[in-house]
């Protein structure tokens, strides 16, 4: 797909009910060299821009609290009148409520690039539009295909869909506990395809239990072939609540462990509950004799799924994973430290491991050292990679932490 270049008249509108307000952001806009700045001091006038032919904005700069119709409706209509563009929130408000604009913003499936803080200055602004700049870019680089269920299936008979691996590692020893399965589809003409683009189709279509059974299969055979090189790790693999709606799969499992001879402690069904469970009565009965067999089982993306509260006192899990949204950048976000802090105290009280999701730069490490959570996974330490990459990887990284870890000279 060949990517398109940015159009050369960037349209920008600034929508605030202060007069001076519009003039500086304008002013500003101006100075950074935007020369089709619209402005509009309401609501209904800023949408009469959006539905023009032709003249539509790539970019809105939204106040949140304006007389009639509010920044909070104006997303409503914005969402409903099929606004394509991209937005920066601007408000004097605090940061608990910007908070849940941009959650609006996500659950209307609008783009939001951050926010400005009254007043704004030039140097945010700037950094604001470069960013805009860069996610367009980005988009027009990645535009993503839809597959349907036909190809899917076929990809799945075919032998074209690989598993990736990602770390987790022991946040007090620095060892590799273990790693996470990723699907990924090898596509044939698109090349690799990631599973935001093809998961949802597998549930949809009644496709997930071949999936989920064939990432099983070959992550238990890779487990084994690690095991007879000297590489012991416990291996994750993503479980949809509609794999456990038939009973049979605990039996499926339990066999394949037993074929590729993995001991069953070393398998990990990390369980995300996307979608609410109607009927517990299979779920609960595949989950209970994993359990009994002495599989391990994960609570994923901790906070984030229906009643993780109400599964946590139902099921007996090993192990709660706390969802990335709760992680990155919760030493400075209040709200997601207090959700973090919450989450891992809750799973260390009920005597589980707690992994850490989402750690992506060395603050988010320091914080789970500080915290003493178990257990991490994210872009900081590896992205996932193809199981042949994996054991010069854990060698790399053992080499590393035994450097940091060794006293300096003099010391």
């Amino acid at each position: 797909m060949t990517a398109q270049a940015l159009p050369d008249t960037i349209r920008i509108l600034v929508l605030d009910d202060d007069p001076f307000m519009r003039k500086l952001l304008a002013h500003m806009l101006g100075s950074l060299g935007f020369d089709a700045v619209t402005t509009c001091d309401s609501g209904p006038a800023a949408l009469a821009w959006v539905d023009a032919p032709g003249k539509s904005p790539d970019l809105i700069l939204l106040d949140l609290n304006m007389p009639g119709m509010d920044g909070i409706e104006f997303l409503r209509k914005l969402a409903e009148h099929g606004f394509k563009g991209s937005l920066i929130l601007v408000s004097g408000e605090d940061e608990r409520v910007l908070q849940m604009a941009r959650k609006l913003v996500q659950a209307h499936r609008l783009t939001a690039l951050g926010h400005l803080s009254k007043p704004v200055s030039m140097a945010r602004l700037s950094d604001a539009v470069a960013l805009w700049r860069q996610a367009q870019e980005v988009a027009q680089r990645s535009e993503k295909k839809r597959y349907g269920a036909r190809a899917l299936r076929r990809a799945i008979t075919h032998g074209e869909l690989v598993n990736y691996y990602q770390p987790k590692i022991e946040v007090a020893t620095g060892a590799v506990a273990g790693v996470e399965t990723l699907v990924r589809w090898r596509h044939p003409v698109d090349g690799m395809v990631y599973p935001d683009q093809f998961i949802y189709v597998a549930e949809d279509h009644g496709l997930i239990d071949a999936l989920t059974r064939g990432v099983l299969s070959r992550a238990l055979a890779q487990a084994r072939q690690w095991l007879d090189g000297g590489l012991a790790l416990r291996v994750a693999v993503n479980v949809s609540m509609k794999n456990l709606s038939s009973v049979d799969f605990a039996d499926f499992v339990v066999h394949e462990a037993l074929v590729r001879r993995v001991p069953p402690q070393d398998v990990v069904l990390e369980v995300t509950e996307s979608r609410l469970m109607l009927d517990q009565r299979a779920p609960l009965e595949v989950l209970s004799r994993l359990r009994l067999k002495r599989f391990c089982l994960s609570i994923d993306d901790f906070g984030t799924g229906n009643s993780s509260l109400t599964q946590l006192h139902a099921i007996s899990f090993d192990e709660l994973k706390i969802d990335k949204s709760f992680v990155h950048n919760a030493w400075r976000d209040p709200t997601a430290r207090a959700i973090y802090d919450a989450s891992l105290g809750l799973g260390k009280r009920l005597g589980m491991q707690v992994v850490a999701e989402g750690v992506e730069d060395r603050d988010d490490w320091a914080l789970l050292q500080a915290t003493q959570c178990d257990l991490a996974q994210g872009y900081f330490i590896a992205r996932p990679m193809p199981a042949d990459d994996l054991p010069a990887w854990v060698d790399a990284w053992h080499r590393r932490h035994l450097l940091r870890s060794q006293p300096k000279a003099g010391a």
